[in-house]
């Protein structure tokens, strides 16, 4: 006798039992991806998997325009650094980056000597980066109208005279100090001291006859001279500063040490030779960044003291 085939049925589905598959075929898809997305996300840039940024910002020592034309393609280069998406947000005064540090609201600032020590009084932490190499060796010139018959500072007795922002090093601290060194004191000698907020301004300002003289940083007066923004028929330099410490890239002290040490390594990365660097480094007034360290603005600090500017 033959064998006969065995066959086996499977019951068609009752409507009820295909209603609980559809159910459960929903949580399954979600459970599948989830575990897709376990495997990919460590994969994936920081920026990409929802990354905080890092927020940054600068001291206004210039117009908000001029800070943020000079900061956007560094902070491009900054983005694919560190692998997290960059934030540049403008402040209307120097106070305002050293509070944002010390509140954890910034984590990378463009600071002024004397700014870089008011945010390491006010943290205690705060650890300066990287300088332009031309920041170990800064100068503020002091200009005049082309027309002035001043020839050496005493000269300057009487007249009018304008500052940057208080709290800059090159536009205030700086060649306050240095006056007073050559015996003249803003305060009693001049006619009248004015406070313009910025380098460009202050230019301006003595451009335009405002005042009879006026103080801001080399870099800037440079700047101003190339790009034909101030006419040197109408105004000229009287006299140069001695050097001293200035600029750094800043951050603040618990930021993760990891970070900051992408941040230092991609600034002293920055190589004139490449083209893609150099527009950076243009824009940044410098060919190089070089290591700094919170020692070298320790005679920005003494000189604070001695100006008056610090009282503690």
């Amino acid at each position: 006798m033959k064998d006969l085939p065995v066959v086996v049925v499977v019951p068609e589905p009752s409507s009820g039992a295909r209603q609980s598959a559809a159910r459960q075929e929903p949580s399954m898809h979600l459970q599948s991806l989830g575990r897709l997305l376990a495997l990919v996300l460590p994969l994936l840039p920081l920026s990409a998997a929802g990354a905080e940024p890092l927020r940054v910002s600068a001291i206004p020592d210039e117009s908000p325009t001029e800070l943020l034309r000079k900061f956007e393609p560094l902070g491009k280069y900054l983005e694919a650094a560190v692998g997290r998406p960059v934030k540049f947000t403008p402040v209307t005064d120097y106070a305002a980056t050293v509070e944002g540090l010390a509140a954890g609201k910034l984590d990378l600032v463009w600071y002024g000597g004397f700014t870089f020590v008011q945010a390491r009084r006010r943290t205690g932490t705060a650890i300066p980066l990287v300088q332009r190499e031309e920041d170990a060796r800064f100068h503020s010139k002091i200009i005049v109208s082309a027309a002035s018959k001043a020839q050496r500072l005493q000269d300057l007795k009487g007249a009018t005279f304008a500052f940057g922002s208080v709290s800059s090093t090159s536009g205030h601290l700086m060649p306050r100090y240095f006056l007073l060194q050559n015996g003249l004191d803003p305060d009693k000698d001049f006619a009248k001291v004015a406070y313009s907020g910025a380098h460009d301004v202050t230019a301006k300002w003595v451009e335009a006859g405002k005042v009879d003289a006026g103080a801001l940083n080399e870099s800037i007066w440079q700047r101003l001279l190339d790009e034909k923004k101030i006419d040197p028929t109408k105004v000229r330099v009287l006299w140069t500063t001695p050097e001293f410490h200035d600029y750094s890239w800043t951050v603040r002290g618990d930021l993760d040490p990891k970070v900051v040490e992408q941040l230092r390594a991609a600034f002293l990365a920055l190589d004139y030779a490449n083209p893609e660097h150099r527009k950076i480094l243009d824009l940044q007034r410098t060919k190089k960044f070089i290591p700094t360290a919170p020692g070298n603005y320790a005679a920005i600090e003494q000189a604070a003291r001695a100006a008056g500017l610090l009282k503690d």
